[in-house]
């Protein structure tokens, strides 16, 4: 059913403790989530959540504790998700790829009081970074931690939160403190679940409502600080309900994503996607692009979401061709997908917008099929219980058909606003909220993205979008460019594009400026034109193009 409120009375549990004894109840033995050997079914991801909640609970935390969970996709991940959303505790996601200077900045700003962290994953060392956030542990002997430099936090559990899964093992006290036995390991923090009673951790759970805070999750901080941004059980829970319906996620399917679960799309739209309807979750951490797709044939996932980036590699493994993808039917990984529902043009079908603030996808269509061209790129509409509007930036007039302008949004499936700011960073008097993004919306409702606000490129006076010119060099030489405005001092900004140039292919600057000029205002067309190899493409963590780097690319190159 799909409901524009949190509350429509269908019966749907709208607290994560509510729904995973519902799910588990129903699914038991069948696995959640399989993670290359991590496999954690349904009856283990209730059972280990109940114990590491009871230990949460002995600690002093409760309804409203910030718990910081800085794990990596996997079974870990999911069991410390869930203890904490039993206790009403609020679960705060960190990124895997934070250096030390970064988690002293996240802790602090999110207010964390108990972090659980895994020891290591791939390269990343997450013990030394966590003495490099935070000094005073090098000198602890024991928890509660009293650190100047970390008032709210009191308590550092490292190892694994599972019986298997990536960045496990048994911390230790040396690990992170000065020296007490295995006072900071995991292991002490589940031992001390014994001192809680089943019915103090039923009472707790209980005691969890759909307007408790279920999650403070930042961006990604590719435009500007990262922002904590809250949403609630009732609200994202109802949200991923709707969204399950329009993609068609039931218990049937297989859902393969390679979105981290410390960012909205891969714990929204992915993780607990996949709780609401009952399916499976399958991800991979291996290190080869064998690796990945023997996860893939062996789990037979029946629909593909995520990066599109983190799988262009596979198809050029040499075994690709023999590899059996046909259970694959739905999705947005195309590289990956089978032929016959693979399309052939992508800038065919609706895409899909999703943010942070918004918990995920708030643009899309049910439709997955060719779009006339008129409609290319398209986003689709607002997704249920949101209203979306394209006003005019400087003075909020709403436009009207084919008006470029800034996207608003407005619901109650929207964040309840950003931690440790006021109402009205987030939201105007009426209760829209500012994306920054530039839409255009058509005569049937569509609405298509035109650029950032803060990509604009602003010429001797003219606007510029990026998303337009990069556009044209598609149409009329077949290639990818990335397209910015570089400092002049004559013109305020000039439009430069770095070009992707494959093997085998050259690139004449001044010929594709001769065949933009067909397409495009003089204006337009960029005056400086920098061929790049695909692996030279500067790009962050998150796969997002690197735009200062990009700058400084081009910059150089003039």
């Amino acid at each position: 059913m799909i409901a524009t409120t949190v509350e429509a009375g269908d019966g749907t549990p709208l607290t994560v403790p509510a729904l995973l004894r519902a799910q588990a109840a129903r699914y038991g033995p069948r696995a959640l989530l399989t993670c290359d050997e991590d496999v954690l079914t349904y009856a283990d991801a209730d059972r280990r959540s109940r114990s590491l909640a009871r230990g949460l609970l002995a600690l002093g935390a409760g309804k409203g504790t910030h718990v910081g969970l800085l794990y990596p996709n996997g079974s870990g991940f999911v069991v410390g998700w869930l203890a904490a959303a039993r206790i009403g505790a609020v679960s705060v996601p960190l990124s895997t790829f934070s250096t030390g200077a970064e988690l002293r900045t996240l802790l602090r700003n999110a207010d964390i009081g108990v972090l659980l962290s895994a020891r290591s994953h791939r390269s990343h060392d997450y013990v030394a970074a966590l003495r490099d956030a935070v000094p005073e542990l090098a000198a602890a002997t024991a928890p509660p931690l009293l650190a100047p430099s970390m008032p709210v936090l009191r308590h550092v559990f490292v190892g694994a939160l599972a019986d298997a899964g990536p960045g496990g093992g048994r911390g230790t006290a040396a690990d992170v403190g000065g020296g007490a036995g295995p006072a900071w390991a995991v292991p002490t923090l589940l031992s001390r679940g014994a001192e809680v009673g089943e019915d103090v951790a039923r009472a707790a759970e209980d005691a969890v409502q759909a307007s408790d805070r279920l999650v403070i999750v930042h961006t990604s901080g590719s435009t500007s600080a990262p922002k904590g941004v809250i949403h609630t059980h009732g609200a994202l829970i109802r949200h991923l309900a709707n969204l399950n319906e329009i993609r068609r996620y039931t218990d049937d399917d297989v859902l393969f994503s390679n979105s981290p679960f410390f960012w909205i799309g891969g714990f929204a739209y992915a993780l607990l996607g996949t709780l609401v309807a009952g399916g499976r979750l399958v991800c991979s951490h291996a290190a080869s692009a064998a690796g990945v797709l023997d996860v893939l044939e062996r789990e037979r996932p029946t629909m593909v979401n995520g990066y599109a980036q983190s799988v262009a590699n596979l198809p050029a493994d040499p075994t690709f061709a023999r590899r059996d993808l046909s259970s694959i039917r739905r999705g947005n990984l195309y590289a990956i997908m089978p032929g016959d529902v693979r399309p052939a043009d992508p800038g065919l079908r609706h895409q899909m917008l999703g943010m942070t603030e918004t918990g995920s996808v708030c643009l899309v269509s049910e439709d997955e099929g060719d779009q006339p061209e008129h409609r290319r790129g398209s986003f689709g509409r607002p997704a249920p219980g949101f209203e979306a509007r394209v006003v005019d930036p400087e003075d909020g007039r709403p436009l009207g058909v084919g008006e470029v302008g800034e996207l608003w949004l407005r619901g109650p499936f929207l964040m309840e606003g950003y931690h440790g700011r006021e109402r009205h960073e987030a939201f105007d008097a009426d209760g829209w909220y500012h994306s920054g993004d530039l839409f255009v919306v058509d005569a049937e409702g569509f609405f298509s993205f035109r650029g950032r606000g803060g990509d604009v490129i602003k010429t001797a006076g003219a606007n510029v979008s990026p998303l337009e010119v990069e556009g044209a060099i598609r149409d009329v030489a077949a290639l990818t460019a990335h397209v910015v405005g570089l400092p002049d001092a004559d013109r305020g900004q000039i439009v430069a594009a770095a070009v992707r140039v494959p093997p085998g292919r050259t690139l004449d600057p001044a010929g594709l400026r001769r065949q933009l000029a067909e397409r495009l205002s003089a204006y337009k067309i960029p005056r400086r034109i920098v061929p790049i190899a695909d692996d030279e493409v500067p790009t962050m963590p998150s796969g997002k193009i690197d735009l200062a780097a990009l700058r400084e690319l081009l910059r150089a190159a003039g």
